[in-house]
């Protein structure tokens, strides 16, 4: 394992620190590593294998797609793409789908629809988009212009320019930033990188009726809390607001590397046209194959009440270390989407539970982060939560 880690590090762009692990094989809710460690897994890939590792249903889907078409390019029609963007629709509540190959490039596709749906009604090019204070949209130039967190975007400045940032869960700040050159505001449902805050309902609200009253887009970002996380399809669902366009991606395709953005048809119209907007493998067959059958057992194995009965199980087990440990300030979060809150740094808690055989992430310095497969059981919670009240009494 220490000669795979030596030759990564010798070969790969050092861009990530690695914890020191080579993982060899995933089964169930358990990851294993090179040397047969196993390692009860609270990441799922960042919020990506909904299903866990191992599949029988959705590894035989692509392996049948695999036999028979995995890329034709976006000048012919293809049937998995077609069938993928109708579940879709039909899970979402919108209109149209473009199909990308990650996250960022959902949101780089949500930007320039804001964009040229603005640039239709008046011609003009300088159009404002607010984004959130703290908020994460992804590493590519767009998506980091959105980007809330200086330290993500300064060694690359100049962004993309004409972006306003404001409070989130702050409605006021949200005005204030509104110019006549606001075409957009972008969001994050339930903020991840930023620390695990989910939007309040007021806010939320408030935010809706400002882009309707100035007709501006509301783009929400539901790439890390969609696909089932919160409780609901997608998160904004629980809160009854429903955005002009959304961005969605991880587990979309449950480890295959996909991501879409979505509209209503008023947007579909009066936005992206032949020629504005492409990609090569974007809703290739193989990516849409992985999509449609992920939808499919999203609703054969009822993964939305899992979510629900598992995450309050979750969210009580959490609580109850709260209660137990002076320096865990706070838990904040939504179904499977949780975070604990610390007065100190949460690096060496993720180390020594990586030590004990759990896999643990942070959403900033000192936030613990928990999103594990969309399938755990109450079972699971009470050992994940064995080891990390370990952890926890060790530091």
């Amino acid at each position: 394992m220490q000669q795979y880690i030596e030759e990564a590090e010798s070969a790969l762009l050092h861009t990530y620190n690695r914890y020191q692990i080579v993982l060899d094989k995933g089964e169930g809710v358990y990851l294993y590593d090179m040397e047969g460690k196993k390692y009860l897994d609270f990441v799922s890939g960042i919020a990506v294998f909904a299903f866990g590792y191992g599949n029988k249903e959705y590894n035989d889907a692509l392996k049948a797609q695999i036999d028979k078409l995995i890329h034709t390019s976006n000048y012919y029609y293809n049937i998995p793409a077609v069938e993928a963007a109708k579940k879709l629709k039909k899970a979402s509540g919108m209109d149209r789908v473009f199909f990308t190959n990650s996250g960022a490039e959902a949101v780089e596709g949500a930007i320039k629809t804001a964009r040229k749906y603005a640039w239709l009604k008046d011609g003009r090019t300088d159009h404002e988009i607010i984004a959130m204070n703290h908020s994460f949209h992804g590493r590519t130039f767009g998506a980091l212009s959105v980007t809330g967190n200086p330290k993500y975007r300064e060694a690359f400045e100049p962004m993309i320019g004409n972006i306003r940032f404001a409070d989130f869960n702050d409605l006021e700040s949200v005005k204030a930033q509104i110019t006549d050159k606001t075409c957009a505001v972008i969001m994050e449902t339930v903020q991840g990188e930023g620390g695990i805050y989910p939007a309040e309902k007021e806010f939320l609200k408030g935010v809706r009726a400002l882009c309707d009253e100035h007709d501006m887009l509301l783009i929400l970002d539901e790439i890390q809390c969609g696909m089932g996380r919160c409780g609901s399809m997608f998160a904004w669902q629980k809160y009854g607001v429903k955005p002009d366009v959304m961005t969605c991606a991880k587990a979309l395709g449950c480890g295959v590397p996909v991501g879409a953005f979505l509209m209503t048809e008023k947007v579909g119209q009066n936005s992206l046209k032949a020629g504005d907007h492409g990609t090569t493998y974007g809703g290739n067959p193989l990516a849409c194959a992985a999509i449609s059958k992920v939808l499919d057992l999203f609703e054969e194995k009822h993964i939305i009440d899992n979510v629900t009965k598992v995450g309050e199980y979750l969210e009580k087990s959490l609580d109850q270390l709260v209660q137990k440990y002076d320096f865990i300030q706070t838990r904040r979060g939504v179904g499977l989407m949780q975070g604990l809150e610390c007065d100190r740094p949460v690096g060496p808690i993720i180390e020594k539970a990586l030590e004990k055989g759990l896999i643990l992430i942070n959403a900033g310095a000192n936030v613990l982060r928990f999103v594990p497969p969309l399938v755990i059981t109450r079972e699971d919670v009470d050992a994940m939560t064995a080891i990390l009240d370990q952890c926890l009494s060790e530091v």
